[in-house]
């Protein structure tokens, strides 16, 4: 298969906006390996029968608990890894995904009910004006988001404005649910989506 864009502009991990290397971090800072790796050093509750410190005190647990409002990083970091069709390259590193392009209506800090309807808009970038996979892109996208979030949430993808020749026809594309539900029972399309989702965590 020819690829439309050979050299795209290639980003690094480090380049990447997330919260997930810093939760790497503190959990790596703990016991090393095995089922006890997440098991916070303060507690000694392992080399004794009474543990010295008591679980209130320890301030990482409360927060382990709280529930947050998902906010515009999160998403990012569900569909950043998505690798891209044509490139073995993940959609983060092409900048084909952006986390200033990520919406959430109402604003992650107003909603306050869990059952609350919540958009989530996310505006793709393909690497080129004429991308012909931009539509396999925004489906994988969509699919991705639809498996992660909650049932309140409702996704729309499209393509950012002004970076393909035919983003019009492109999103028309991506905002019919019918065309959308019958582009997942096409079993090539479906094999070329779930190739692109393995690098998801």
């Amino acid at each position: 298969m020819d690829k439309d864009n050979a050299n795209p502009t290639i980003l690094t991990a480090s380049q990447l906006p997330t919260r997930q290397q810093k939760k790497r971090k503190t959990s790596s800072d703990g016991l090393k390996g095995g089922f006890l790796a997440n098991i916070s050093p303060k507690v000694s509750f392992l080399s004794g029968p009474f543990c010295d410190t008591p679980w209130s005190d320890d301030a990482d647990s409360d927060d382990d608990f709280t529930d947050e409002p998902i906010d515009e990083q999160e998403i990012y970091d569900l569909i950043s890894n998505i690798s891209d069709p044509e490139h073995p390259i993940s959609l983060g590193q092409l900048a084909v995904v952006n986390l200033p392009d990520i919406q959430i209506t109402p604003t992650p800090s107003a909603m306050m009910e869990a059952n609350t309807l919540t958009r989530v808009l996310v505006k793709i970038t393909p690497t080129i004006t004429h991308c012909s996979l931009a539509t396999v892109i925004g489906l994988g996208v969509r699919v991705r988001l639809e498996q992660a979030l909650p049932p309140n949430y409702r996704v729309d993808i499209m393509i950012k404005e002004g970076t393909h020749s035919q983003d019009d026809q492109v999103n028309k594309q991506l905002a019919d649910k019918e065309r959308v539900a019958a582009a997942l029972e096409n079993d090539t399309l479906k094999g070329v989506l779930d190739k692109m989702l393995e690098t998801c965590l």
